[in-house]
């Protein structure tokens, strides 16, 4: 019986799946928005051809070019500029992917006839290889399939190739040094040693500066037959490799090119690192060799082990991988997500990249670095593609509308926030909005090439996609490119242990072998993030915070995710006749499901136990009761019969992550900290040692509120709490706020901290009343009788323990929590076993994390 009524709810909820998953986009609507990044891609093209060129990039607010040294130096971003009209090389090949045929072979004329690249300028070896290198190659290989197709560059003499040979040769002499990693800069001209080139004094370069350079360098040793320059790209390599970690397989970001150690030890996925992955995998793609999978996989088995924090990716030390660096990240990991897809990870793919689109509804843009609570930790965001990168891939595995949709948001988001008359700005920052005077060159490589991708049947482009690797730019270089000519000799990984191999280690994925029969694989990964950063959660009416249902997707709100099925909650007493209908005692408040759900065991939550913060001073004296949240390390509030009684002082600086500079002011105080910047157990400590008699955190999210969202636990660092003995409080934004108003009107301000049950003048009975949940599978019919055919689960709404004390005074039964079980067709239903524990709590909101960064 219990495999029939199982099979039956596979079987609806599979109908449910089919309905419940986006809408697929009608033709109309993909052409619709295909036609509108075609538009967008004019304005930007068209306006850096008007304004800017043969500058390297357009000044969209200033409506003119970029010519480096006329302009105000910005540093490190100042090294992709090397008079080489970069906008155009970069944009090459995006002209043929979006199908303008004749403006490409008209910018293939204007780069031969325009472009020099011996220029007395010192440019970054990375920017120049990935921007410039590739955007000839990738140019040079559309212009060769349109010339062997007899429509097109009939002209055409593998001039782009040359240029990139020569190119190549003026990238080389930064490859001059004893371990064979390159200088992080070259002059075009002069090289690295020469007095005249002003460069080769940097000792150090980042990992993905000397590891992100065998795609261009092994085509153009393909292409061109000169083996040196995918020779020097792969010492580069295996110095890398044989330079890792050799405990955790992992890479720090910045290493000295000289003697190949380690300068900086932070191991991640974004900046510094994030394309020395990328190399890896797609150079096997690319090339044939197995040695570059050999070595993708043992990192990404590092990766997945130490860094992966589903949904979040998380910088660790490369020599102790179990601690995290920092509490925040950049925007650059937004490529990880597409990476996974290659690899056939899925799940992971799938949790990051919506973690990434919550951020993005949460602050429009993915800002260049947030925290893990999803604040802005640098608000700039200069276009950068990576987000819609890894939504094409996704969609190209999964094919779920969903990321159509995600794409479409980022059309509209560039229209609405980054165009301008003369282009598209980057945005200075996020949470104002402001724009920078600034468009860089892979905004026309990437961005719009993967959008128009996404939105384009293969039919529909001029050439087979799927012939093709995209670099790290985006730039197009052919796979047949593995069978140009054989690996380099020596490229072997010695001493080599493979990782624990699973079905795609050493093959491509397949979405039938991913996800058979089950469009919904995506949607039911995403359900568990898609109120991760509070965006679009509907807010609380009630004080009651709902049932929960031990569904076997925990991720949506129970009740919601059986309104979405079409399943509604009838009282029992309705149910039997309607509201004058009379049901015995023990039937009060049960409620008839019409289906079947699948029961699991879920570890029972623990319950947060609400605290409070009452104002016991002039002229307050207990009136005012703020709700607060506990700590799962410090002094136990519940213990403490009176609570803890004291003055209150704001710590400065008021986040408490650095030196306390009024340890005299808040000796004997209970102190007011901020949330954010760093661990509630490194504040803790902090004002521990000024003397402290408690500390009272306040959420920095603003408008935050105890109504709104459930509390949750603070939790410690990983380590030890044990030296932490002072109470520790937690209120959101608005009770925090009203407390400081408070002190600054007041400047003496006595409080109690102590267990919500335990406030001052509360009486007995105006405590809020509790709710137990029993949830017991019977069969349909006369719920007195049992009789019927098919089965239903009843909720049964209890009293909580408390009220199960006072009830006992009074002689009441005491209330049990009941575990459902299931019995035959014909069979009496059995004993309800039972305990007398209390049903767990609702979870504690996914918007607010249990530790501080």
């Amino acid at each position: 019986m219990w495999i029939i009524l199982k099979t039956m709810l596979y079987l609806g909820l599979g109908s449910w799946v089919f309905g419940l998953v986006t809408r697929a986009m009608s033709v109309e609507e993909k052409t619709k928005i295909r036609g509108q990044i075609v538009e967008m891609f004019d304005h930007a093209y068209g306006s850096y051809m008007k304004y800017a060129y043969p500058a390297d990039e357009l000044m969209p607010l200033s409506c003119r070019g970029r010519v480096r040294g006329q302009e105000p130096n910005r540093g490190d971003i100042d090294d992709s500029l090397g008079k080489f009209s970069l906008t155009l090389i970069d944009t090459l090949d995006t002209l043929v992917v979006l199908n303008k045929l004749e403006e490409f072979e008209e910018a293939v004329k204007k780069t031969l006839r325009d472009v020099r690249l011996d220029n007395d300028v010192v440019v970054s070896v990375f920017e120049t290889n990935i921007r410039v290198l590739g955007g000839l190659l990738g140019a040079h290989v559309m212009a060769d399939l349109l010339r062997e197709r007899g429509e097109r560059m009939q002209w055409y003499r593998d001039e782009l190739l040359h240029m990139a040979k020569d190119l190549g040769y003026r990238l080389l002499p930064a490859f001059n040094t004893t371990s064979g990693l390159p200088y992080p800069r070259v002059n075009l001209r002069y090289g690295v040693l020469s007095p005249l080139s002003r460069t080769g004094t940097e000792s150090d370069t980042c990992t993905a500066c000397a590891g992100t350079m065998i795609l261009e360098f092994a085509a153009l040793s393909r292409l061109s037959g000169e083996a040196v320059f995918e020779e020097h790209a792969r010492k580069a390599l295996d110095v890398l490799w044989e330079k890792r970690q050799r405990g955790s397989d992992l890479v720090g970001t910045v290493i000295n090119i000289h003697s190949g150690d380690w300068v900086r030890r932070d191991s991640g996925v974004g900046a510094g690192i994030d394309s020395y992955y990328e190399y890896l995998m797609k150079a096997y793609i690319l090339l044939g060799d197995s040695v570059y999978l050999e070595r993708f996989n043992t990192h990404y088995s590092a990766i997945m082990k130490y860094i992966s924090q589903p949904p979040l990716l998380l910088s660790v030390h490369m020599h102790n991988p179990t601690v995290n660096v920092r509490s925040w990240m950049d925007s650059l990991l937004a490529f990880f997500p597409g990476l996974q897809v290659l690899r056939g990870d899925l799940k992971p793919a799938i949790e990051t990249h919506e973690m990434l689109y919550q951020v993005t509804k949460q602050h429009k843009f993915l800002p260049e670095a947030f925290t893990t609570e999803f604040r802005v930790h640098w608000g700039q965001h200069p276009l950068r593609p990576e987000f819609a990168e890894s939504t094409y891939f996704l969609y190209k595995a999964t094919g779920d509308p969903y990321y159509l949709k995600v794409g479409q948001s980022i059309v509209e988001k560039l229209n609405m926030h980054a165009r301008v008359p003369c282009g598209f700005a980057a945005v200075q920052d996020v949470r104002t909005g402001t724009h920078e005077d600034r468009m860089d060159s892979f905004f026309l490589a990437e961005m719009f090439k993967y959008l128009y991708l996404l939105f384009s049947e293969k039919s529909q482009l001029p050439f087979d996609i799927d012939d093709y690797i995209f670099t790290t730019e985006a730039h197009l270089l052919p796979v047949s490119l593995s069978t140009a000519q054989p690996p380099c000799q020596g490229n072997n990984t010695e001493a080599y242990t493979p990782p624990v191999e699973d079905l795609f280690t050493h093959s491509c994925p397949s979405a039938q072998t991913l996800f058979p029969n089950n469009p919904s694989f995506a949607q039911t990964i995403r359900d568990s993030y898609k109120y991760l950063t509070g965006v679009g959660r509907p807010h609380q009416v009630s004080s009651v915070r709902g049932i929960e249902l031990p569904l076997h997707d925990n991720g949506m709100e129970p009740v919601e995710f059986l309104k979405s099925m079409g399943i509604s909650l009838t009282p029992l007493n309705e149910a039997a006749g309607g509201a004058g209908a009379q049901l015995d005692s023990g039937q009060k408040g049960v409620y008839r499901v019409k289906l079947i759900a699948e029961l699991s065991q879920t570890p029972e939550e623990e319950e947060v136990v609400p605290l409070i913060v009452q104002l016991i001073s002039p002229p307050f004296l207990g009136r005012m009761v703020l709700t607060a949240g506990p700590a799962k390390f410090g002094m136990d509030l519940t213990k403490q019969e009176h609570g803890v009684k004291g003055s209150i002082a704001k710590s400065a600086p008021y986040s408490a992550c650095g030196p306390i500079e009024n340890a005299e002011e808040l000796r004997g105080r209970i102190a007011l900290a901020l949330r954010g910047d760093c661990m509630f157990a490194a504040k803790a400590r902090r004002l521990q040692e000024a003397g402290v008699i408690g500390v009272i955190f306040i959420d920095h999210r603003e408008g935050s509120s105890s109504e709104e969202t459930p509390l949750f636990q603070m939790v410690g660092d990983g380590g030890s709490t044990a030296d932490i003995t002072v109470p520790l409080v937690f209120l959101f934004s608005r009770e925090g706020g009203a407390l400081t108003a408070t002190l600054e009107e007041h400047r003496n301000v006595d409080v109690l901290l102590l267990p919500k049950e335990r406030q001052l003048g509360q009486d007995k009975d105006e405590r809020p009343m509790g709710v137990n949940i029993q949830i017991r599978l019977t069969k349909d019919g006369d719920p007195q009788d049992g009789e019927g055919k098919s089965a239903t689960i009843q909720l049964l709404l209890e009293p909580s323990e408390e009220e199960e004390d006072d009830d006992e005074e009074e002689g009441a039964p005491v209330a049990r929590h009941c575990v459902a079980t299931a019995g035959g067709e014909n069979q009496e239903p059995p004993p309800e076993p039972c305990t007398d524990r209390q049903a767990p709590p609702p979870s504690p909101s996914p918007t607010d994390p249990e530790s501080d960064p």
